[in-house]
């Protein structure tokens, strides 16, 4: 196959950029540097799309690796043709290449095979060529013998057919042209297993909807339900179409003693070999695209997630909110290094309640506290308010937040929690996670598995090593997106940046902790294992705040170092403006000069140099600054207080496919449905609401009971 040439037409870009991507790949290039770095080669392609190329190449090789592998197999039978051998490299997809090989695939023991050992398949092969004369039933009786058992004529016939059923199933034609009519005119069909057994599923007791038309998360429920045996589900379709394509398939109409006989073989065809078969093809479709895409609408939170703006240059108390054991308490100073801990009981007694408020704004006072961050967990509510409570009396203003503690816990009892706060107690050491997530979330959340983290919908019903290659290459893209301080950043943070491994990342730190900081790009040079090729990946991406080069606390390249030098001479910026990086307003002076002449004279393309001009003009430019920021409270609501029409101010925390969870401040995340973001049609919520984002919602509907808020955005 001509990869570059089917990619290029797949994801419309040119043949000699699809050429580029290949082989930079190849080169052993990773996607963020390749993204960055390489936009020339590309056209400046996103790391997500190249992303997607990288794993559509992956599919092509490996179709053309199985396309050889069954070539090969039927070779070993000595049948294969000019013919097969023209079908298998005409195949596109990998269902076509296992329909051309399922004639000749080794199979258990079957009706049709029981037949063949009795010595039926002449007379199948005779029924099948329907010639004019020709009485099934009378040369039935020359195969009839007891010793092979074949009793009878009748049951000559039913062997033939049994045969005749199988060869239809096999036919890679029949089946071509029966999946588009089960993709048109079937219906996922989803009953109760027991109507009187109450369950979440009591939705899909009696339902059906056009396999043509079904939303993924109906799909991704409806399995779930059949999994948990609350629901049996089917396909349903018409069989009168597909019997036709199988009668059409074999009929020819010049013998009616041998149609009667080949209908009634399609018939049985179809309803115990097709249907079953292309039914459960079906669904691993359905549930394969549904999977994809919860993946993709997960990878989207994800980086929303991931990207929200650090809270910088505040000291944060962190609150891991229980009942019987307590609520954890870690104060963390601006740069994240535990100041203080403790316990306190404020949901217990009136006695330990007041202790717990005098212990509380003790720390605040003590360590000047700014915000308190809560976890969202078990007694999330409580912790809330009697933290909204307790800094009313507070001696400054402090503000509060809940953050997401999904995978705190998962955190603490880590390898590396242990050796980053060996001090602390398990317990104590999600409460300074929760601390450290709200004034830096990409640099917390990528000590946590990417499942983890929780901002999807049916993540554990997804194919767990696809999901996690998923959001693993999310963290990179955002990791190397932000990039990371070669001094301060964790072995955890250093991992996904481009190149690096894990190795190689504790040997930055031993260097590290030997020399101390880096105090340039190119001392990374000493590193044990940092190769060339490794620096060159992962260079761009590490800053070094400290260095007497400006220029290595920017995305510029070191390969482009003596470019970005050039440019700033032909902008005429003397050193005194250079050092002390006052270059705001290069943007305008490359204009001045002429863009593209300026790019033809420093011999880059104009990515490069639109890239290198905004790095230049903002050092140490952080591109999470242009997220919403995050909202702060004071006050706490309860659900008891909300009523219908009120209008609030929230936190989107979760998009899913048929809406959004906003956090309004009640204990309760409420659900604004697809149908109430907007007053226009959208296919999906994430066209319009992305995670983090600062929304103004109505209240449509509260039900205290099953603690459901339904929420609008829709003329707010």
């Amino acid at each position: 196959m001509d990869y570059s040439r089917t990619l290029s037409q797949l994801f419309n870009i040119k043949e000699e950029y699809a050429e580029n991507i290949i082989a930079l790949l190849d080169d052993g290039n990773t996607i963020p540097f390749i993204a960055r770095y390489r936009k020339e080669m590309h056209g400046s392609m996103d790391d997500q799309l190249i992303r997607e190329f990288s794993e559509k190449l992956d599919y092509l090789r490996g179709l053309d690796k199985r396309r050889e592998e069954i070539r090969e197999l039927i070779r070993g039978q000595e049948k294969l043709t000019d013919e097969i051998g023209a079908a298998l490299d005409r195949a596109q997809t990998l269902s076509e290449l296992e329909d051309i090989y399922r004639p000749f695939k080794p199979k258990r023991k079957t009706r049709a095979s029981v037949a063949k050992e009795r010595g039926l398949e002449p007379l199948a092969l005779e029924i099948i060529k329907q010639e004019k004369g020709f009485d099934p039933m009378k040369a039935a009786e020359q195969f009839v013998d007891e010793e092979k058992g074949v009793p009878t004529s009748q049951d000559a016939i039913t062997g033939a057919m049994d045969i005749i059923a199988e060869m239809l199933s096999d036919s890679a034609v029949v089946r071509r042209h029966l999946r588009p009519i089960f993709r048109s005119g079937g219906l996922l069909r989803s009953v109760a297993a027991d109507e009187d057994q109450d369950s979440v599923y009591t939705n899909y007791y009696d339902f059906s909807e056009p396999i043509k038309k079904i939303a993924g998360h109906r799909i991704l429920a409806v399995n779930r339900g059949e999994k948990e045996g609350f629901l049996k589900v089917s396909v349903v379709l018409d069989p009168d179409r597909p019997l036709n394509v199988i009668n059409r398939a074999l009929d020819k109409g010049t013998n009616p003693l041998c149609s009667d006989i080949l209908r009634a073989a399609g018939e049985d065809a179809y309803t115990r070999l097709i249907f079953p078969s292309i039914e459960r093809e079906i669904r691993t479709e359905l549930t394969d695209a549904a999977a994809e895409n919860a993946m993709k609408v997960f990878a989207t939170n994800l980086k929303q997630l991931l990207m929200q703006p650090p809270v910088k240059g505040k000291t944060v108390l962190g609150l891991d909110p229980g009942y019987r054991t307590g609520c954890k308490v870690a104060v963390v100073d601006d740069t994240g290094k535990v100041l203080d801990t403790a316990v306190i009981y404020p949901t217990h007694s009136d006695l330990k309640i007041a202790q717990s408020k005098r212990t509380l704004l003790h720390l605040i006072k003590k360590h000047n506290v700014d915000i308190i961050s809560i976890g969202n967990g078990t007694a999330s509510k409580e912790t809330e308010m009697f933290a909204a409570d307790a800094i009313k009396e507070a001696d400054h203003t402090v503000y509060y937040m809940v953050v997401s503690e999904a995978g705190a816990s998962v955190y603490s009892a880590s390898k590396l929690a242990a050796t980053e706060l060996p001090e602390l107690d398990l317990t104590l050491r999600s409460a300074v996670s929760i601390a450290r997530r709200l004034q830096d979330p990409l640099a917390e959340l990528v000590k946590i598995e990417p499942k983890a983290i929780g901002v999807g919908q049916y993540q554990h019903d997804m194919p767990q090593k696809r999901l996690g290659e998923t959001l693993d290459g999310v963290v990179e893209d955002c990791v190397n997106s932000v990039g990371a301080d070669l001094n301060t950043a964790s072995p955890a943070l250093l991992l996904r940046v481009s190149g690096l491994n894990a190795t190689v990342c504790k040997n930055i730190v031993a260097y590290r902790e030997e020399n101390g900081a880096f105090s340039s790009r190119a001392e990374l040079k000493k590193v044990p294992k940092l190769g060339p090729k490794a620096f060159e990946q992962c260079a761009g991406f590490l800053r070094v705040p400290e260095s007497r080069n400006p220029l290595d606390n920017t995305g510029v390249h070191p390969e482009s170092y003596a470019t970005a030098k050039e440019l700033l001479k032909l902008a005429d910026y003397s050193d005194k403006e250079i050092k002390s990086a006052k270059l705001g307003d290069l943007p305008q002076r490359v204009k001045q000069l002429g863009t593209k002449e300026l790019a033809e004279k420093l011999g880059i393309g104009l990515p490069t140099l639109s890239d290198i001009v905004k790095e230049l003009a903002k050092p140490g430019r952080d591109p999470r600054d242009e997220m919403p920021k995050p909202m702060l409270r004071t006050d706490v609501l309860d659900l008891n207080d909300l009523k219908e029409g009120m209008e609030l101010t929230g936190t989107v925390r979760n998009v899913i496919d048929f809406g959004a969870f906003v956090d309004i401040g009640v204990h309760q995340d409420g659900l604004v449905h697809i149908s109430q973001i907007c007053n226009q049609y959208i296919k999906h919520p994430s066209e319009v609401l992305k995670v983090g984002d600062i929304v103004k919602v109505k209240v449509l509907s509260v039900d205290v009971k099953k603690k459901r808020i339904s929420l609008t955005m829709r003329d707010v």
